[in-house]
């Protein structure tokens, strides 16, 4: 009974209607000057991130020293936990807290937890992955990057790739195939295998198409067609609907806008951004767009590339929608 009593006490203390705590928020987003919200914003960061690497790093060394099939597969979904629920619910909850951002949040609403998909976004800044973080919390599958052999490298970084299972993309340039012809098409089998071990669990793969952040300078030197994008990069789309166009059940298309200009990480983290407009759109992906036709011949990339070209001018509407309403 006492027990029960507890849960309903805290249930009713981080309750969104709660008074006392609606007040201590508007406390603490609108009487904090910038600076000291940004210092305290990214020292809350820095520290959840610590405590949860030393508990993910802990799991991963038994998912890497116990050679057994069953304890692995239960290391991998408390390291899935880690990284998709506590650190992204640390990050949503620091940002309720300190954050002075009104979300206008648009589009599609039901989204599947256990259903694959693959999500494209445009990208314009780095707090571009915060935002995602914040709409998709709870409403996708784990995240999953596909990331290049070389970062696998980094201190850290490359460690909790390997943890997490991101699967590995390497791409061998084409001057490189034309002198080693064997090569030719054994950069999309390793990519496949690495995807192997989803065909049994939900995942979400994320990509930013575009392949940088947006700037106009950037635009202008491409001869970018769009008003507020740069040209779709074809090339990891279709590797991973190659390696994983079974296995993917949905496009989770988001565009994410932000009306008082792009803002940078710290500008964020000091509560100078106010609005943010995201849409989300979930559309079918096209079954002659799998299978690895891109890569086979000139019609099958044609094809990519205008479904790609369709589907970035519908976000490009989107963002003269978003920008000047």
């Amino acid at each position: 009974m006492r027990n029960q009593i507890n849960v309903h006490f805290l249930a009713g203390m981080f309750s969104p209607d709660n008074k006392r705590l609606s007040e201590r928020l508007c406390l603490m987003r609108f009487v904090f000057p910038s600076v000291l919200r940004g210092v305290l914003t990214l020292g809350i960061y820095v520290g959840f991130t610590v405590v949860l690497c030393l508990f993910f790093f802990l799991v991963a060394a038994v998912k890497l020293l116990v050679p057994v099939k069953t304890v692995r597969k239960r290391a991998t979904g408390i390291l899935d936990r880690i990284a998709s629920r506590m650190w992204v619910a640390c990050s949503v909850w620091t940002h309720r807290f300190l954050g002075r951002v009104v979300y206008d949040m648009r589009g599609e609403t039901q989204l599947h937890m256990d259903r694959w998909c693959l999500i494209v976004s445009n990208h314009q800044s780095w707090v571009d992955i915060l935002v995602l973080i914040r709409v998709l919390a709870g409403r996708v599958p784990p995240y999953k990057f596909f990331v290049k052999k070389e970062l696998l490298w980094l201190p850290l970084m490359g460690q909790c790739f390997l943890g997490l299972d991101f699967p590995v993309m390497k791409r061998y340039p084409r001057h490189v195939v034309e002198k080693y012809p064997h090569l030719k098409g054994q950069d999309l089998e390793t990519t496949r295998k690495s995807c192997e071990k989803f065909r049994h669990t939900p995942v979400a793969v994320m990509n930013f198409v575009e392949g940088t952040r947006f700037t106009r300078e950037k635009q202008k030197k491409q001869g970018s067609p769009y008003r507020h994008l740069l040209r779709p990069r074809a090339g990891g789309v279709a590797m991973i609907l190659y390696a994983m166009g079974d296995q993917l059940r949905d496009l989770v298309d988001i565009t994410i806008a932000y009306p008082d200009g792009v803002p940078g990480l710290w500008d964020f983290f000091c509560g100078r951004t106010r609005r943010v407009r995201v849409d989300v759109r979930l559309r079918a992906i096209d079954e002659g767009l799998k299978h690895g036709r891109y890569f086979e011949d000139q019609q099958g990339r044609d094809r990519f590339y205008q479904w790609l070209d369709q589907l970035w001018r519908q976000k490009d509407q989107t963002m003269d929608k978003l920008l000047s309403q």
